[in-house]
């Protein structure tokens, strides 16, 4: 009896011991459920800045081609992981058509760049293919390297790529680029898929080989613009203004703005839509406000006041909240401008 009660005493005991155990593991199950830990993203890149990081983008860099202004580069990071000197690092994907990753050791040296990554998208059905969205997706900052934007259209537009990088743009990323790679990343985009066009020849004839598309990239503050780079070193004021002037007649914005960026200088905006001069060059901001008194096929442009504001380094411009008053007018008549443009 005494055997029996003593029997009776442990099963008890390890009942109760097991009833521990078992309510234990509901509950660490219930946790898990309720509270699941953040999966770790399955791209390539490592160390990129935890999903929980608020962004203070998006914020862009345009380059007018020439020399690379590092500190506008450096700009971009700083501004994507929200501080000047920290712990935060980003991964960079550069892109270009054709070329070598001739950036990667420059980037990579800067301050708080954790990798990057070039990618030569050269054929429209490469801008399709997974492996190379998902590196795109999960980099921070986006730097479009000079080449051909009748490629870059043509390639990128409509495609996977096209929406990888505007979900960068989406999560408070950079976005950046020189030369054609800054070209394309206006509202409206001069193609240059046929021969060369010149100031000269677009005076003379706004409608001969020029084609305005619309830009691959969706972003505020960038309404009715259009950019052009090596900008007085290959005399392009002439060719702006047509570009300017065609937006107009055809109908495609209200205004107008052209953006002009000299060589080795650079052009960076916040989020907020101020555009900042970084470099050795100037920036033009070319506005039309009124349809062209003649602009036709076959006929010398004619545009009278063209309002025109020339920014040097550490002058902004506020995209966002355009200025009415201009640094000083230039007309064209029977494709002949009145005075200096620059």
């Amino acid at each position: 009896m005494k055997f029996i009660s003593s029997f009776y005493l442990l099963l008890t005991s390890l009942s109760r011991k097991l009833l521990k155990v078992i309510v234990m593991f509901c509950l660490i199950i219930t946790i898990v459920l309720i509270f699941p830990t953040q999966a770790k993203s399955d791209s390539y890149l490592e160390n990129s800045i935890p999903l929980s990081l608020m962004y203070s983008g998006p914020v862009y860099n345009f380059g007018g081609g020439g020399l690379d202004i590092d500190s506008a580069i450096q700009w971009m990071i700083n501004q994507v992981r929200g501080c000047n000197s920290c712990a935060e690092k980003v991964d960079v994907i550069v892109i270009r058509d054709s070329g070598s990753n001739a950036y990667n050791q420059p980037i990579l040296a800067m301050d708080g760049v954790d990798s990057v990554e070039t990618l030569i998208i050269s054929h429209r059905k490469n801008a399709q293919k997974q492996n190379i969205i998902e590196q795109i997706e999960n980099a921070e900052v986006i730097f479009f390297a000079g080449g051909d934007q009748c490629q870059y259209l043509r390639n990128y537009r409509n495609t996977e790529v096209d929406k990888a990088v505007n979900s960068v743009i989406a999560k408070g990323g950079a976005v950046g680029g020189t030369s054609a790679g800054a070209m394309i990343q206006s509202d409206f985009v001069f193609n240059a898929c046929s021969e060369t066009v010149t100031s000269k020849t677009a005076l003379k004839d706004p409608y001969q080989d020029i084609t305005l598309d619309e830009g691959l990239f969706h972003r505020q503050n960038f309404q009715g613009t259009v950019i052009d780079t090596h900008f007085y070193e290959r005399d392009r004021m002439g060719r702006l203004m047509t570009f300017v002037a065609r937006l107009l007649r055809d109908g495609i914005s209200d205004t107008a703005l052209g953006i002009g960026i000299d060589e080795d200088t650079s052009l960076i905006v916040d989020k907020s839509g101020l555009a900042k001069v970084v470099g050795n060059g100037f920036v033009y901001f070319v506005l039309g406000d009124h349809l062209p008194e003649k602009c036709q096929p076959q006929t010398p442009l004619t545009f009278s006041r063209f309002k025109i504001w020339k920014k040097e380094n550490g002058e902004t411009f506020d995209l966002n909240h355009r200025p009415l008053t201009a640094d000083y007018q230039v007309s064209v008549e029977n494709g002949e401008l009145d005075s200096s443009p620059y």
